[in-house]
């Protein structure tokens, strides 16, 4: 190495500590009593460094949130049979969904559009007819759970916390195969919600199942709700024709009209 080079490393590391020095004072002179008046200057920066990245860790989870936060229904529910009708009867947009509580599809569907559905239900855009079948019933061990879902379900409309209740089947809905949510479990859901004790009576009475079970068997032969000759949840109709699922654009186009 050069005399040149050697004297001007030496000078860039005598102004390094000059200013390393400087900003040790200034920090004693500022923090002196407090409890970082001890402290080096280069711990002190890191501190605030780790602070800044805490605080934006708090605000960057506080908005995520906030985004992923599910959207309030603010929308009526009415019951006619089977069908629980959402939103405003005057609606210019009818939306009907076919569904299984224990369809996987289903709970897709629910994840996916749930979320513009209320927001274009509390809007006044559309109405949306729910069906609740017992089309899987025999995928359940000991079969039955669709149509013990589908009750409840009817239970909690008749228990004024239909949308929740919806979201919280699909939220903890059970694997095919097994057995399903039990009864006991049915009824904590909407006891959570703030049901009365007549939603217990209604879940476990399971008085809707025969209606369910024939509207089941009238939804399955409809022609209209079929693809090449066999009917499949989830099924979703605007206005009377069918809905390519396939097509993700289908509810921004039902509800623009």
């Amino acid at each position: 190495m050069g005399g040149a080079e050697r004297r001007e490393r030496e000078r860039r590391q005598a102004a390094t500590e000059a200013r390393l020095q400087a900003a040790r004072k200034a920090t004693g002179r500022a923090s002196r009593g407090g409890i970082l008046g001890n402290t080096p200057a280069l711990a002190i920066v890191a501190i605030v460094v780790v602070a800044a990245i805490i605080v934006g860790v708090v605000i960057a989870v506080n908005r995520n949130s906030a985004a992923n936060a599910p959207v309030a229904a603010n929308y009526p529910v009415s019951r006619a049979d089977t069908v629980i009708v959402a939103g405003r009867p005057s609606a210019p947009k009818t939306i009907s969904v076919y569904e299984d509580y224990l369809c996987p599809y289903c709970e897709r569907l629910e994840q996916r559009y749930g979320d513009q559905l209320t927001t274009a239900l509390n809007a006044g855009q559309i109405k949306v007819e729910y069906h609740a079948l017992g089309f899987l019933d025999a995928n359940s061990s000991p079969a039955g759970y669709s149509t013990r879902a589908a009750n409840a379900a009817l239970c909690a409309a008749d228990a004024n916390i239909w949308p929740a209740y919806h979201a919280a089947l699909y939220a903890a809905q059970p694997a095919e195969g097994g057995p399903g949510l039990s009864d006991e479990e049915l009824i904590q859901k909407g006891t959570d919600l703030g049901a009365p004790d007549t939603f217990g009576q209604c879940v476990t009475g399971n008085g809707n199942a025969a209606a369910i079970a024939s509207a089941t068997d009238t939804t399955v032969a409809d022609p209209a709700l079929q693809s090449n000759g066999r009917f499949g949840t989830p099924t979703v109709m605007v206005d009377g024709s069918k809905v390519d699922l396939n097509d993700t654009n289908w509810l921004t186009e039902a509800i623009a009209g």
